[in-house]
């Protein structure tokens, strides 16, 4: 319900107070972006009127253009807007840091005791409810983004395109980019809209930052300030990088992670749903870091955490250095923690830079179809994606012995049972995955 409007607006937040703010969003924010972005609008729109509706929408279209998680995204601008570069990297980091400590838990306990009944019963009822989930994304992605003939073709390319020729996802989502940026030469009223989140209803009266509040001095665009944040950015990944080349050696699993989690990160349109297959491709099959079993049970684990999904990268990140004990194995702790520190670091540090490089240019320009146009490729091709991710999932889930085996009707009836939940009955993430652990634990203890 909106709040009542009134005349004034709130005093301006100071940084201490913003500073608690985006550390409770961090434990908080649970639900996927579509839940981290409604808490984020109606705590700062709604409830303490930080920004207006305009405003934040302005910032979440350009978060949804980006490669990344743009709830985290969107946390970063807001953070950078009001308090500068500080406020921007507080409020993203903050985003994340809770999900970080909290998945190294996991992973370690997942590690050292992931064959102890009681742990290996829940997992085994979580991963049909992972099934269901992936699935779920598909079609909400879907039902937002295929609306015509071109946007269906698209998907359907796509998913031939990763789930028959098994073509790499870089290569699918850079064809969907070029053929969303040809449509929208050709056919822009079917290219157009992709990421809009208007129609929402404002009244919440006026705010911190207003409508017509002007962009305050560091977000005003400067060609100087913007190619100095790009050297600094680019200096600090060359230095990380290089350090651990020249302690670990290239060939390392460490050094390996952050290169491929550098170009991971610049993949990831659509979301974490988008990017698994990719972090698939790379950490099962080339890498050869995880099991498929594995990455099933990261992504289990990760819908149990607050923060951004694609903080899965800490789980792969964790395993690849245990497994590889990188430290020998009597560190396998340290090794695995500082995997998951390393991955998620290097997913991260280009989310800050497209915000806080690109930000001063988003405050004074609006969208248009050059952006939203491939964009609307992208995610249709996001879809077919996914959908290939499900069919993954339900395979070395539901009927672990392949399609031509039996299925675990155990399995199957926990997956059916999730999907009717969140289809028919739009089931919270937390409580569907609670009580399918719980589930599962209970017909692993029955059977035994």
């Amino acid at each position: 319900m909106n709040q009542p409007a009134t005349s004034l607006p709130p005093a301006f937040p100071g940084f201490f107070e913003a500073f608690r703010f985006w550390l409770k969003l961090g434990f908080i924010s649970f639900g996927g972006p579509a839940g981290q972005i409604a808490i984020m609008h109606q705590e700062l729109v709604e409830k303490r009127r930080w920004i207006s509706e305009r405003r934040f929408l302005h910032a979440l279209n350009y978060c949804m253009t980006l490669p990344g998680p743009e709830a985290q995204q969107l946390a970063t601008y807001i953070g950078w807007l009001m308090h500068r570069t500080w406020g921007g990297i507080v409020a993203g980091g903050l985003f994340v840091l809770p999900s970080l400590f909290i998945l190294i838990a996991l992973s370690w306990i997942y590690m050292a005791w992931g064959e102890v009944p009681a742990v290996a019963g829940v997992l085994y009822g979580i991963k049909p409810a992972v099934t269901a989930l992936v699935l779920h994304a598909a079609w909400r992605i879907g039902s937002r983004t295929l609306r015509n003939a071109w946007t269906w073709a698209i998907a359907v390319a796509a998913f031939i395109a990763i789930f028959a020729l098994q073509l790499p996802f870089p290569a699918i989502i850079i064809a969907a980019g070029l053929v969303g940026y040809v449509g929208g030469r050709m056919a822009p009223e079917h290219f157009s809209g992709a990421g809009s989140h208007s129609g929402t209803k404002a009244g919440y009266g006026p705010a911190a930052i207003d409508d017509h509040t002007p962009p305050p001095a560091h977000a005003r665009f400067s060609w100087t300030r913007l190619a100095s944040i790009v050297v600094v950015f680019v200096l600090i990944w060359v230095v990380a990088l290089a350090v651990l080349v020249a302690t670990l050696g290239w060939d390392a699993t460490l050094t390996q992670l952050g290169w491929f989690f550098t170009k991971a990160a610049l993949l990831t349109f659509g979301g974490a749903y988008a990017v698994l297959p990719y972090v698939y491709q790379a950490s099962v099959e080339h890498y050869h870091w995880l099991s498929p079993a594995q990455m099933i049970d990261g992504l289990a684990l990760g819908e149990t955490t607050p923060g951004p999904l694609i903080m899965v990268v800490a789980f792969v990140g964790f395993v690849a250095s245990w497994s590889a004990r990188v430290f020998g194995p009597d560190h396998l702790l340290l090794a695995g923690s500082l995997g998951a520190l390393i991955a998620t670091f290097f997913t991260f540090l280009p989310s800050f830079l497209f915000i806080l490089a690109g930000g001063p240019l988003i405050e004074s320009t609006h969208g248009n179809l050059a952006f939203t146009a491939p964009l609307t490729g992208i995610t249709a091709a996001v879809v077919g994606v996914i959908v290939n991710l499900a069919l993954f999932f339900a395979w070395h889930v539901l009927w672990p012995n392949g399609f031509s085996g039996a299925p675990d009707w155990i399995s199957l009836a926990i997956g059916i049972s999730a999907a009717l939940a969140l289809f028919r009955f739009k089931t919270g993430v937390i409580a569907l995955i609670l009580s399918c652990g719980v589930a599962g634990l209970a017909a692993r203890l029955l059977l035994e």
